[in-house]
């Protein structure tokens, strides 16, 4: 062999393990959940094994429906999470319409923002579309939120897009068109404090009180230059007004905290110590006054609830109290223990947040809510379960 073919040979024996480790990774699609609002502290994969179908249940029924302020921060903290989302959830736009919708429902229109500016297909959802234009809204950019209603291609007769186009005609100075698609907006769905403010936009009539229910009442009031302080803002509306982004909730828990040896406060700072609890849950079973009887029983259900494991007398003890059983289903309350089992956290959280939305603003039954301290203690989001307990010690009477 020559001395100028050894050395090729060299050069391609040489060169031949760098090119062997050149791999090429195939990134995964984009889905509903894998842009962040913000940092939440939650893991890459918190909806490992979340069936699609739950999440397109429940999703809508956060933007919709009130929920307590633990419940409200629980959504909040996983809708905001940045993580692959359930198989199914690749460019489903609705989806991810429905995740930004609920985070400005719930006050946290900036996780939202960050959201709808990484989503695509815009025009092809009224539900994304929906949420874009609040955003707007409430960002005070109503040009944007009039571009997004002009470029939708789907959904364009549903009510809410009928009174947004209506607005934006009324101030683009085409009264007449206005008129029209205001009519038809409240023949097909009839909205009165809408129809108030809008009839004053159009005819000059008395628009009356403010309302600030919505992105779009907030710019029909703006409009109207209407005393907003004089109205009771909804939570995204409030939110937009401040400027802050969403805290976590406080709970007064000294009225409780008295009568349960300080328990309350330790739950503010971790979990409580374990003889606290055990000497609550004895007492509870103990207690015979029938005034304090039913919020001892409740609260060492409640701390009892975030102990890692009762020793077998207290145990014994609870197992004997005659608290009922809370409302939510058993199917539901059946999937959600196996959800904690496999420690499959976003189902978890998302079946809790389901019974939350049924109970509405005042928060879960005692038996639900206890169930839904147990299942996020063992799915690992002890920071969550800890508000509901100290939400529920609060509202202890």
């Amino acid at each position: 062999m020559s001395r100028i073919a050894l050395i090729a040979s060299l050069l391609i024996l040489a060169a031949a393990p760098a090119h062997a480790q050149v791999e090429v990774v195939q990134l995964a699609a984009p889905d509903a959940f894998s842009t962040p609002g913000r940092d939440t502290g939650l893991p890459a994969d918190l909806w490992s094994g979340t069936p699609i179908e739950t999440a397109r249940t429940v999703l809508p029924m956060l933007a919709s429906k009130p929920l307590s302020p633990a419940a409200a921060s629980l959504a909040r903290r996983v809708l905001a999470t940045g993580a692959r989302g359930p198989d199914g959830s690749a460019d489903d736009e609705a989806l991810t319409g429905a995740r930004a919708g609920a985070l400005i429902a719930l006050g946290d229109g900036a996780a939202a923002s960050r959201i709808l500016d990484r989503a695509a297909g815009m025009g092809r959802s009224a539900v994304l579309s929906q949420a874009a234009a609040e955003a707007a809204l409430l960002a005070g950019d109503n040009a944007r939120a009039c571009s997004i209603a002009e470029g939708l291609s789907a959904g364009r007769g549903e009510p809410y897009w009928l009174r947004l186009r209506a607005f934006c005609q009324v101030e683009a100075g085409q009264g007449a068109q206005a008129q029209l698609t205001f009519d038809l907006a409240q023949a097909q769905a009839r909205d009165a404090v809408y129809g108030r403010l809008m009839a004053a936009k159009l005819s000059g009539t008395a628009p009356g009180a403010a309302s600030l229910r919505n992105g779009l009442d907030l710019a029909l009031s703006k409009s109207l230059a209407l005393d907003l302080t004089a109205a009771k803002p909804g939570p995204a509306v409030a939110a937009a007004l401040s400027g802050a982004e969403p805290a976590a909730p406080a709970f007064d828990v000294t009225v409780i905290d008295g009568q349960i040896g300080g328990l309350a406060q330790a739950v503010v700072s971790g979990l409580p110590p374990e003889g606290g609890v055990s000497a609550l849950i004895a007492a509870a079973a103990e207690a015979t006054d029938p005034k304090s009887k039913p919020r001892l029983q409740a609260a060492a259900l409640l701390l009892a609830a975030l102990a890692n494991d009762l020793p077998g007398p207290d145990r014994a003890r609870i197992s004997a109290l005659p608290v009922p059983e809370g409302k939510a289903p058993a199917g539901r309350n059946l999937a959600l223990e196996a959800a904690a089992d496999s420690r499959r956290v976003g189902e978890a959280a998302l079946l809790a947040l389901w019974t939350c939305a049924d109970a509405g603003a005042a928060g879960p039954a005692l038996g639900d809510r206890v169930r839904i301290v147990r299942t996020l203690i063992r799915a690992g989001l002890a920071d969550d379960a800890r508000l509901f307990v100290l939400e529920g010690l609060a509202g202890l009477k």
